[in-house]
């Protein structure tokens, strides 16, 4: 049988070399396909002469849908506003597959947690419907104008955003909305909102009780251990995702958390934090950006001509995540001619840090002396997403390469800290 006549969903028997399958299709192409076998296991088969193919049922999708209910509104309790940019917070599974995609809106996501109306009104609003890994540029924009809108009715924001990037979401933000003056929370799930053991409920309750307080900037609210206990709230430049499915994934990155929340309503902060009141100016939105800017991560072996590639191609922005303090090679295969040639056609190139903690020095060691001569910027203890996003915003409004230099050592959201603690390390 044609594998182009059977799809995703569809219920299947495949025959291959005398052992037989029957299960759901997950996924499917001309090489291969994987089934969700009866047993709730996938099994996945290659597919080629001697595959025979056998549709059993047609496909049905059958995604989780919470009950709506009506939200009343309460003249006590503050206005806040539920974004949903998709993500796992945003997903449910297809139970004719078993696959998971981004498929609630944000009045589905807030019916499925009707907890959030004992403190805040609620208003929702759906901006995205993708996973994170599919975020790019131009989604943040429509991210940044959505929040600004939102900002002139209500209170607080919450945002719901896929896990793989948010870190690179929340400091774009950070920078394109200036003299923010309320708080905005981004949250996240690891896994669906429709499962019994998901995280989304706890960190969407948590996320609107902060979005009720008195906090000025960009944040990220989730789990902050393994279990149902509280969650953290930090910076929207200092976080970085440091595991790939644990609830408490989300970890403050050379700084300590902004504070703790409880479901129950309870918060605690652990630290000075922007206020409302200190934020004399109004906020309004600026999100120009130079998309040519890249990430480079340096490796041993590392071939210097793939920055050419970069420097042909008219990038006008390089962070490299060197070694330690800001390491690269200068010696057998060294990068200081192709980082020569890059800084002299104008192209600014930035140094963070791959071991994520620390700072990066250009002092320490001649062979970092040397690239800090060619003008390289070291960075300090920013982390590379955040790099990444403000060289963006920095070059989208200047290229002027004293102004480039001034601009990314300027500490415009709480990207640098300079007084770095021993207990902050793996918080």
């Amino acid at each position: 049988m044609d594998n182009k006549t059977v799809k995703i969903g569809d219920y299947v028997k495949v025959e291959k070399n005398k052992t037989l399958w029957e299960g759901n299709i997950i996924q499917i192409n001309s090489k291969s396909l994987t089934l969700k076998l009866k047993s709730g296991y996938n099994i996945g088969i290659t597919l080629d002469r001697n595959t025979k193919i056998k549709k059993i049922k047609v496909g049905k999708t059958r995604k989780h849908k919470p009950v709506e209910f009506k939200l009343n509104f309460d003249k006590t309790k503050p206005l806040i506003s539920i974004l949903s940019a998709g993500g796992t917070i945003a997903s449910s599974i297809d139970y004719s597959t078993g696959a998971i995609s981004a498929s609630y809106s944000a009045s589905q996501l807030v019916s499925s947690v009707p907890e959030l109306v004992n403190f805040a009104n609620i208003k929702t609003k759906e901006i995205l419907e993708e996973m994170s890994e599919n975020m790019i540029p131009k989604h943040w924009k429509k991210i940044a104008n959505s929040v600004f809108k939102e900002l002139k009715e209500s209170e607080g924001i919450v945002i719901t955003h896929g896990t793989d990037t948010l870190s690179y979401t929340s400091s774009m933000l950070s920078f394109m909305l200036r003299n923010l003056n309320k708080p905005v929370i981004i949250t996240f799930a690891q896994k669906s909102s429709d499962r019994g053991s998901s995280d989304a409920s706890m960190n969407l309750i948590c996320s609107a009780i902060t979005a009720t307080k008195n906090i000025a900037g960009i944040v990220v609210v989730g789990h902050g251990t393994m279990s149902d206990d509280y969650c953290l709230i930090n910076s929207g430049t200092k976080v970085r995702k440091m595991h790939s499915s644990q609830r408490d994934s989300f970890r403050p990155i050379n700084c300590s958390p902004i504070g703790k929340v409880w479901a129950d309503g309870k918060i605690k902060f652990l630290g000075e934090h922007k206020k409302k009141e200190d934020i004399k100016e109004d906020c309004y939105l600026d999100d120009k950006i130079e998309e040519k800017v890249a990430i480079i991560k340096f490796y041993p072996g590392f071939n210097p001509e793939l920055l050419e590639v970069y420097i042909d191609k008219g990038y006008k922005g390089i962070i490299i995540e060197g070694t330690g303090l800001g390491h690269v090679n200068v010696k057998d295969k060294s990068l200081l001619p192709k980082i020569k040639r890059a800084i002299n056609e104008g192209i600014a190139v930035c140094m963070t840090t791959q071991t994520i903690y620390g700072k990066v020095n250009p002092y320490v060691y001649s062979n970092l002396r040397r690239l800090s001569e060619l003008g390289v910027i070291y960075l300090e203890d920013m982390l590379t997403e955040t790099a990444y996003t403000k060289l963006m915003w920095v070059l989208g409004h200047t290229q002027n390469k004293e102004e480039v230099k001034e601009m990314m050592l300027k500490n415009m959201c709480g990207e640098f800290n300079p007084l770095m603690q021993p207990n902050q390390f793996l918080y």
